[in-house]
């Protein structure tokens, strides 16, 4: 049961915030994109508290003109949870579970902005993530999805850009355990896990949204995996969410890669989604994911670290490891029933070790 309590970052495990515990790897951490409506900008930013580790990080990062933009900070929490602030990167939350502002204080980078997120429809409370590695956890985290609606502005360098009518993009609430900060020094006896398979669909249609992931294991068989189509509206309380647990999903892979150039799922009952990527190539180490000096929750010192870079459109292809973890935006057409909707989504992709189905083996060897 989501209540507007989970959109401020106090949860002490991976259960809604009545339930409290501790664990070293507990996180607690907000997501945004959004995106113009031909796609030729792109942003997204990232936040995240690390209560045991003393230690929050954000990040903003913009595609524009074909380079990805990226600034990243962190600085240690004091154990205050409520100051969601990094930096010049700086969060309100204005009306809980509805309305969010990003505000991007200036700062001795190209980035600057205000960006104010308006839901479209109640968050979507995902199935509990728990993995295990034999008998050590792994992970065990909630995550809450939301589509909606993008104003404001933000400057690229000097140039301002109005955001307006058909900007739109994603937010993900997510809070719980999964491996942060300083590598433990002892692995589990089993050693780490050397494969991971995660694709995550979110897209945005004239009146709906919908939501496809899957975390599967080196066999193909899901652990985690929901499709959710939601109808605009301010409550889940009316019929207005569709689940299904049972879809099934192909890809098509760019040759010599692993990256999708189609990607078809099957939800069941008459829907069917098809995804082909269109736009840019969103290296999500910009907002710390696997990236090795900016990994969430490490430790820069006792003062606020503020870095900015940049990746050019050849940095993000195939084969650069800070490249690997990536966001492809891409034109969605969705068949329900005798309908066919057309709309904007991305395609999240982080494919480590084997995966049968898609033909994958190794570690990261292309896809025949």
């Amino acid at each position: 049961m989501l209540t507007r309590g989970d959109d401020f970052p106090l949860h002490q495990t991976s259960e809604p915030i009545a339930f409290a515990g501790t664990d070293r790897n507990f996180y607690d951490r907000y997501f945004f994109n959004g995106y113009s409506p031909d796609g030729s900008v792109f942003f997204a930013a990232a936040m995240g508290f690390y209560p045991q580790l003393g230690i929050v990080d954000a990040s903003f990062c913009v595609i524009s003109g074909g380079v990805q933009y990226n600034l990243r900070g962190s600085r240690r929490s004091g154990g205050e949870r409520l100051n969601l602030s990094v930096g010049p990167i700086i969060l309100d939350i204005d009306i809980p579970l509805q309305m969010l502002t990003l505000h991007i204080s200036p700062n001795d980078g190209p980035l600057e902005g205000e960006l104010r997120f308006k839901n479209r429809h109640f968050p979507i409370e995902e199935p509990r993530f728990t993995r295990r590695n034999g008998t050590r956890l792994f992970m065990d985290y909630t995550r809450m999805t939301q589509n909606g609606s993008w104003s404001g502005w933000l400057s690229v360098d000097g140039e301002r850009v109005e955001l307006g009518d058909g900007w739109s993009g994603t937010r993900d609430r997510s809070w719980g355990v999964r491996p942060v900060g300083a590598s433990e020094p002892q692995p589990p006896p089993e050693g780490n896990f050397n494969q991971f398979f995660w694709l995550w669909t979110p897209c945005n249609f004239q009146d709906r949204s919908l939501f496809f992931h899957s975390n599967d294991d080196g066999a193909g068989s899901p652990w985690n995996r929901r499709g959710v189509i939601a109808r605009d509206s301010e409550s889940s309380e009316d019929g207005t969410e569709r689940h299904f647990a049972d879809a099934n999903f192909a890809i098509q892979w760019v040759p010599g890669t692993r990256r999708v150039a189609q990607m078809t799922a099957d939800l069941g009952h008459g829907c069917a989604l098809t995804l082909t990527p269109s736009g840019p190539v969103f290296a999500m180490s910009g907002l710390g994911y696997t990236h090795p000096v900016w990994g969430h929750g490490l430790d820069h010192g006792p003062d606020l670290a503020v870095e900015h870079d940049t990746l050019a459109e050849a940095e993000r292809g195939w084969g650069n490891p800070l490249a690997m973890h990536i966001q492809a935006l891409a034109t969605a057409e969705l068949v329900d029933g005798g309908t066919t909707h057309r709309g904007i989504g991305i395609i999240e992709q982080l494919f480590v070790g084997p995966h049968a189905p898609s033909g994958l083996n190794g570690l990261m060897d292309p896809a025949p």
